[in-house]
């Protein structure tokens, strides 16, 4: 039997195991990163931080009037109903004037007689004939009913209720051939074009925040609806009771949408900083000692987290001004601070 082919066969494998273990032995092994954790990680470039406060507000209209007579008198008629515009100056409702017209007629005959009467007495006293006094009396007689028919037809002026701004009529208290009086309110009328809201802002504020700045207005009616508007004024006292000030804000509301009484959210900037260190809020933790966040350290090659203990300012929508602690180039550990601690190997994306 030839053991030719069967050596050389037994040769070849053997030749084979030992090149793929030679081969084995001259190809390095990967650096063992099974002891480090993957992070990701932010650098600390100087960067613009705003704070800002938040308070609530409610919306009243900038013109608005509650219509009511300066005169008695009973409604004889209504020339408006609820829900129409009316310009300043028309006519709202006529209250009965028969016994104003009555005096008027009655006092314009009067007169008539009066100022004839003045007309010859003078005519006399200036050819010296007659008595001062007839033509005095005359003269009086003649200018006390002038001015009594000026208030009577005031008075007929006042029975015209007229509107005092431009607006809607929104609401009719009385109807017709109720009795009207002064101080008792008609009609309501309103005018949406052009609103105001007013807010409480705590006294703590007043260092920080001015008349002019400007803000962003929302409201819980419409989400997706967001002004931007400036204070229009501060009130000049606080108010005892709760330590605050009533900041004011108008706007315009073409399209009158904005209602009287609705709930308005102000949102207003009391700090600035255009060169802050920022992290986001999260990613600072909280030991006996303090404050702290993890920091990279080391090469490309070797990265280890360091815990560095910081100060902070305030804090805006979950983003935090680091005030010291860490400087302008460090990197900080965003992602994955919760799996390292002081020493532990780390890896970047």
């Amino acid at each position: 039997m030839n053991r030719l082919p069967i050596i050389i066969a037994l040769f070849g494998i053997s030749m084979f195991t030992a090149c793929q273990s030679a081969k084995s032995e001259a190809i390095p092994e990967k650096q063992d990163n099974s002891d480090s954790v993957l992070v990701e990680v932010k650098k600390m470039i100087p960067e613009r931080f705003a704070h800002h406060v938040t308070i609530n507000g409610a919306v009243e209209a900038v013109l608005e009037a509650f219509v009511s007579p300066e005169t008695n008198g009973q409604i004889k008629k209504i020339h408006v109903h609820e829900g129409q515009r009316v310009d300043k100056g028309d006519i709202l409702i006529s209250l009965n004037s028969d016994a104003i017209r009555s005096g008027i007629a009655e006092v314009e005959s009067g007169l008539e007689l009066a100022t004839t009467v003045y007309e010859r007495r003078r005519d006399l006293w200036e050819k010296k004939i007659g008595s001062e006094i007839q033509y005095l009396e005359a003269k009086t007689n003649k200018v006390s009913l002038e001015n009594r028919l000026k208030t009577l037809q005031a008075q007929l002026d006042m029975a015209e209720i007229k509107a005092p701004i431009t607006g809607i009529v929104d609401r009719i208290s009385l109807k017709v051939g109720e009795l009207a009086m002064p101080g008792m309110e008609l009609i309501h009328l309103i005018n949406l074009k052009r609103m105001r809201v007013n807010a409480e802002l705590a006294e703590s504020y007043l260092g920080s925040i001015k008349a002019q700045d400007p803000l962003e207005l929302t409201f819980p009616t419409y989400p997706d609806r967001k002004l931007m508007a400036q204070i229009k004024r501060i009130s000049q006292t606080i108010n005892a009771k709760n330590r605050t000030v009533t900041i004011q804000v108008e706007i315009d509301n073409d399209d009158e949408s904005i209602k009287p009484n609705m709930m308005a959210t102000l949102r207003l900037n009391d700090f600035m900083d255009e060169q802050a260190l920022v992290l986001p809020a999260i990613v600072i933790k909280n030991d006996m000692k303090g404050r702290f966040v993890y920091i990279t350290e080391g090469t490309a090659d070797k990265l280890v987290a360091r815990k560095v203990y910081v100060e902070i300012g305030l804090t805006d929508e979950g983003q935090t001004m680091i005030t010291s602690g860490i400087s302008d180039g460090q990197q900080v550990i965003v992602v994955g601070y919760n799996q390292v601690s002081n020493g532990m190997n780390i890896r970047l994306p």
